[in-house]
């Protein structure tokens, strides 16, 4: 019926911020805002809208053969092994090969949760 009718409830833009304990025991030491991973918790509704959405246009949204993360079946091992790969057959043809990682982990720890928190409660 959403996309019948071109129109999508306004309710399904928001969702409920749930703040959880980055913390394995909590009553250990004193936490503070840095301490907690949000989670965003949305209409189930706008869940379901979504899960047809990507049945319906899946074809139309594919991703790059050299992205590993957040897809099923793949991860870690399979980028280990692709770049395995790559740096051997450099190395065959006696080139001088250079690495550069970066470890994203903490990437989205950076956020000032504080101030999240603040702006969510306005």
């Amino acid at each position: 019926m959403i996309m019948q009718a071109g129109y999508v409830p306004s309710r399904f833009r928001y969702s409920y911020t749930v703040p959880i304990p980055k913390l394995k025991d909590c009553r250990v030491k004193s936490m503070s805002c840095d301490d907690f991973r949000c989670i965003a918790i949305s209409p189930i509704l706008s869940k379901v809208f979504e899960y047809c959405l990507l049945d319906r246009y899946d074809n139309f949204l594919p991703s790059s053969d050299v992205q590993f993360g957040f897809k099923k079946g793949l991860g870690c091992r399979n980028t280990i092994y692709r770049v395995r790969n790559i740096v051997d057959h450099f190395v065959e043809l006696k080139s001088t090969v250079s690495i550069c990682a970066l470890d994203l982990t903490k990437a989205f720890d950076k956020v000032n949760h504080h101030a999240m928190f603040m702006k969510l409660m306005k």
